[in-house]
């Protein structure tokens, strides 16, 4: 998986409250979203977020990382992340 970052023209609440300064448009994630995507913005990897939501939550590894890399793609088309 490649880095993520987040755009320099996304504000972000404490609450998981997303607003795209560019365009207006603003979205909230719920409370596991809002978990993984402080978690990009510390620039932990994939597989650091992946193990961090092991620890916290009890799921199986097979259907988290499915959930996760369909979680990071609907972000990138909404273009709340980039990846390099």
């Amino acid at each position: 998986m490649a880095d993520i970052t987040i755009p320099k023209n996304l504000a972000v609440s404490d609450s998981g409250f997303l607003f795209l300064t560019s365009t207006g448009e603003t979205f909230t994630l719920n409370e596991i979203g809002h978990f993984i995507f402080k978690q990009f913005q510390q620039n932990d990897s994939f597989e650091t977020v992946k193990n961090k939501i092991a620890q916290e939550y009890e799921v199986d590894l097979n259907s988290l990382e499915k959930d996760l890399d369909d979680f990071i793609a609907q972000l990138k088309a909404y273009n709340l992340i980039e990846t390099k």
